[in-house]
């Protein structure tokens, strides 16, 4: 097993080029959010807003649309129908599918919720579609239902020990006693890179590979974290870093500003919030 580490993270970024433009950053779709909940969408659009990615399209409701953009008014939207679970609609599927071939990466999932029009979603994303997917939440636990399931494409799916343990068909125990060799053979039957959300987040790539981070800490064990997570390896796979480059560089800031915020405020007061105010100076390079 490998170590993500300060020095190895830092030979990954690479420097902004001075005469790129918004379009040379990438084009990140984000599928988020429902009635319930809202918060995830803004949390995760402010992630991939904050890695850099040149433009972020969030793909929602006006519910959920409308808490957003107050925040980020450099978001574009997408409005879709919503359904009467309060996520959105099969009927906007066309709309989705339209914006997905302009994007250079797809997250799909936080706060989405569990429905019949968010699984048809997610099919109409597996099938139709060929972009770099990010699956979170909601996404991972709808694409359980479809298992077995090889990728085809770039893909990144970030499980807490419950979504693993769905994913895999067997037990969160069985997952917390065998994390090393449940997410690198999960990884390397799904062909995708995948996270397992611990207090030591394990990476698995494909090809059997394995890191582990070694940022973070407790206070990022409340809701939302994961949704600041997701929306920030989106950013950078947008961008055009490899699946396993934003897969770590992701995990390793997102746990670095954690760790920053604690020791400014503490462990049992920071918000996943906060994080953001902690990435400018890890992101200068």
């Amino acid at each position: 097993m490998q170590q993500s580490t300060q020095e190895f993270i830092a030979s990954l970024l690479r420097p902004r080029d001075p005469l790129s433009n918004k379009g040379s950053h990438g084009h990140a779709l984000l599928c988020c959010g429902s009635a319930r909940y809202r918060g995830a969408a803004r949390l995760a659009s402010e992630g991939a807003l904050r890695t850099g990615a040149g433009l972020v399209t969030l793909a929602a409701t006006e519910k959920v649309l409308n808490i957003v953009l107050p925040a980020l008014p450099e978001c574009v939207c997408l409005p879709m129908e919503e359904a009467a679970s309060g996520s959105l609609s099969a009927a906007s599927l066309p709309q989705l599918l339209s914006a997905s071939s302009k994007a250079t990466a797809i997250l799909f999932g936080c706060g989405l919720s569990q429905t019949e029009d968010t699984n048809a979603a997610l099919l109409a994303l597996l099938t139709d579609t060929t972009q770099p997917l990010v699956l979170d939440a909601d996404g991972l636990n709808l694409l359980s239902t479809q298992q077995p399931f090889h990728f085809e494409r770039a893909a990144i799916l970030t499980p807490h020990p419950g979504e693993m343990a769905r994913l895999c068909h067997t037990t969160t125990a069985h997952v917390l006693a065998n994390p090393a060799s449940t997410v690198q053979k999960f990884a390397v039957q799904s062909n995708a890179v995948v996270l397992l959300k611990l207090h030591r987040t394990l990476i698995a790539l494909p090809d059997g590979t394995l890191y582990q981070n070694t940022t973070g800490n407790a206070g990022l064990a409340r809701g939302g974290s994961g949704d600041v997570l997701a929306g920030m390896i989106t950013g950078l796979l947008a961008r055009g870093y490899s699946p396993a480059d934003a897969a770590l560089i992701g995990t390793y800031l997102h746990g670095a500003a954690a760790d920053a915020c604690a020791d400014v405020t503490s462990e049992e007061t920071m918000l996943p919030q906060d994080l953001f105010a902690f990435l400018p100076p890890l992101l200068r390079v």
